[in-house]
């Protein structure tokens, strides 16, 4: 996991559940890193840097891609 490289990163948990869902149904190679940790303590997500996808290499612009295309969707807008 020393590898992937960092794409996006959000505040809260909230924020990255439909992020979730959609790589998974994709089947990309991701992880959130800090993502228990402000479940547990949300306060600390900006101390932590907050919540950040961690994405392989070879998936970077394919996330990417889907990043702008559900942030610019209006119904499924994500802050």
């Amino acid at each position: 996991m020393e590898s992937f490289v960092t794409l996006a990163v959000f505040d809260y948990t909230h924020q990255i559940e439909i992020i979730k869902h959609r790589l998974n149904i994709e089947g990309f190679q991701y992880f959130f890193q800090n993502e228990i940790m402000s479940s547990f303590a949300p306060m600390y997500s900006t101390a932590l840097g907050g919540i950040k996808l961690k994405v392989h290499p070879n998936d970077f612009e394919n996330i990417k891609s889907i990043l702008q295309e559900m942030k610019y969707e209006n119904n499924l807008r994500i802050v």
